[in-house]
């Protein structure tokens, strides 16, 4: 009667409750059991990705150089000084980003929260700078249709402002799980793979800032 009584009560009281993060992290977003294939099928994601995104610069690319080679009508595009500013704050966002991964290994939320927010602010104040670019352009009488060159210009930085808007959205949905303390084993995946496409986004723009000066 003892043990029954004692399974009886058992039953009653229902199972544990799940540990909890004596780091801070706040808590879990699903079992161990798929942690691991959720993570897999994350970055599985990410370099489909990855790829696609790829593949679209490349033909982008190959039109732009096609384009260039067999044109007599081509006209060098204005280049705002602004671009350049826009790429020291690109680059600067990806170091910060990198600061912040670092301080989550460390277990310092308060540092990778900061250095997050920064990071993603920066995002957000590149594609503003984007928006002054085309602004200057505009002002100085350079539009999509003006020459081949104005266009490939126009449509190699809005397609990457494209990738990098929803670089920007992962970057504030992983900032705000941070501030309200909920950054569980699926989150932290989220963060890996925000991370890697920002830096993605990052080189390719230096990629294309140097196809456009060089050829453009």
């Amino acid at each position: 009667m003892g043990m029954a009584g004692t399974l009886t009560h058992d039953v009653l009281k229902g199972p544990p409750p799940p540990p909890v993060d004596d780091r801070g992290w706040g808590g879990g977003d699903g079992g161990s059991d798929h942690r691991g294939a959720s993570r897999r099928a994350s970055f599985t994601g990410l370099f489909v990705l990855l790829a696609s995104s790829t593949m679209v610069f490349a033909a982008f690319t190959s039109a732009f150089v096609v384009r260039r080679g067999l044109s007599d009508d081509w006209v060098s595009t204005p280049k705002p000084p602004i671009l350049f500013v826009n790429t020291v704050v690109l680059l600067a966002s990806s170091v910060v980003l990198d600061l912040s991964r670092r301080a989550l290994k460390a277990h310092h939320r308060s540092k990778f929260n900061l250095y997050w927010t920064i990071a993603t602010a920066l995002g957000i104040l590149f594609l503003l700078g984007q928006g002054l670019a085309w602004r200057e352009l505009k002002d100085a009488g350079v539009y999509v249709a003006s020459n081949p060159s104005s266009s490939f210009f126009y449509v190699l930085t809005a397609s990457h402002a494209f990738h990098l808007l929803g670089g920007v959205a992962a970057l504030v949905y992983v900032d705000v799980q941070a501030l309200r303390l909920r950054l569980g084993p699926a989150k932290r995946t989220a963060i890996d793979v925000s991370a890697i496409f920002w830096h993605f986004l990052d080189g390719l723009w230096v990629y294309l800032m140097v196809l456009l000066y060089v050829w453009g």
